[in-house]
């Protein structure tokens, strides 16, 4: 497809353009796939690993874009005699390790450090877009989130599912006064986790009061979850209200086919309680139910594509654009770091078996830039 001129130009930097890759659904889009027509223009493209099955290497030569064998390579990246005007960071997917925290370990720091140096030595700020979260050490999230604020780079981070619509639609006043609430997601625990994460935060910050802060996490898994659930001690009438959201679902009770559930608990700082429940495959996408300060229960699901093209990336790339073109992101930075925050601190809970307190997360305080759902 032929780009005019002129449109703002990015460099990509990924860790693995594959079929169904998040490179390939946001690439993709921006290289006029999946009928999508494009604002900015790819310039270069970096590949920290080429499999067997890649496709990044053929649809950059089909597109007139660079391969750079380097980051530095690809942000130096020079088209009509003007420098870059964004950078796209999208480490998900590929053949990387695992920690004994079940964590993925994405080169995410080094694709920030590497990106930082290069913009110094060519004297650039220009945006930045983050797939999902920024670090699975909690070190490294702080780095990054510093730099990004001592440098004033504009930043849009995170995950497709909280710009998607809600379904059912519903007042978004009634989030004002929360009390709870519910996020079912399903898949990975890490990686679809945090998906689950974005949307219970996307929610949370609606609050009259804006965020407050995290004050602990607590991860449950396999019968615990139910156990907990019987109790009384998590609310399982939110979870089942969501449930019947969602366009396709197995018949019964999740307990009836999900033997190893795991349930994240984030306690906020005002009392606000969120659960992220992870359901294997008994779902296939996401679904929420929250309680008002009245006590009425309010349910929806995320409006996310079940298979290719994944409309929901369609979404998020409109929203990549917008913040390369006005310089301006419809997501705040202490989003992105404090959901960082607390899958990392979910996985360490789960790994440990026990409640953890978060005082490096109670301290975050923002208001939302914009309303995603």
């Amino acid at each position: 497809m032929s780009i005019p001129s002129g449109r703002k130009k990015v460099a990509a930097i990924v860790t693995e353009y594959r079929s169904d890759s998040h490179a390939e659904v946001i690439l993709g889009r921006l290289l006029g796939r999946f009928g999508y027509c494009p604002q900015i223009e790819v310039a270069s493209l970096y590949l920290d690993q080429v499999p067997p099955n890649d496709m990044g290497v053929c649809e950059a030569q089909a597109h007139g874009v660079a391969v750079c064998a380097t980051i530095e390579g690809a942000i130096a990246v020079q088209h009509d005699g003007s420098p870059i005007d964004g950078v796209l960071l999208i480490g998900e997917h590929g053949d990387y390790p695992w920690n004994e925290k079940r964590q993925k370990l994405y080169p995410r720091r080094r694709f920030f450090e590497e990106t930082f140096q290069a913009m110094d030595r060519l004297g650039l700020a220009v945006p930045i877009f983050n797939d999902k979260h920024l670090s699975h050490r909690m070190e490294d999230a702080q780095w990054i989130y510093e730099e990004l604020i001592k440098r004033g780079l504009p930043f849009l981070g995170g995950s497709s599912i909280p710009h998607t619509s809600p379904i059912p639609s519903y007042s978004r006043t009634r989030l004002n006064r929360v009390k709870d609430i519910f996020v079912i997601s399903w898949l990975g625990l890490e990686s679809y986790g945090f998906h689950g994460m974005e949307v219970l935060q996307a929610l949370a910050e609606q609050r009259d009061c804006g965020e407050q802060g995290v004050v602990a996490v607590q991860a449950l898994e396999g019968r615990s979850v139910w156990a907990a659930m019987e109790q009384g001690s998590v609310p399982e009438d939110l979870m089942l209200q969501a449930l019947k959201t969602m366009r396709i679902t197995v018949p019964g009770h999740p307990r009836d086919h999900v033997d190893v559930p795991v349930l994240f608990i984030v306690e906020y700082g005002d009392g606000v309680k969120g659960y992220v429940l992870q359901l294997q495959r008994f779902v296939r996408e996401w679904a929420y139910a929250f309680r008002g300060e009245d006590g009425e229960i309010t349910a929806a699901r995320c409006d996310s594509g079940l298979g290719r093209p994944y409309s929901h990336f369609e979404k998020l790339t409109r929203q990549i654009e917008h913040m390369v073109i006005t310089g301006q992101s419809t997501v705040c930075k202490e989003r992105t770091y404090l959901t960082t925050g607390m899958i990392n601190t979910g996985m360490e809970s789960l790994h440990l078996g026990k409640r953890i307190p978060t005082p490096e997360l109670s301290a975050i305080r923002y208001d939302p830039v914009k309303r995603d759902l």
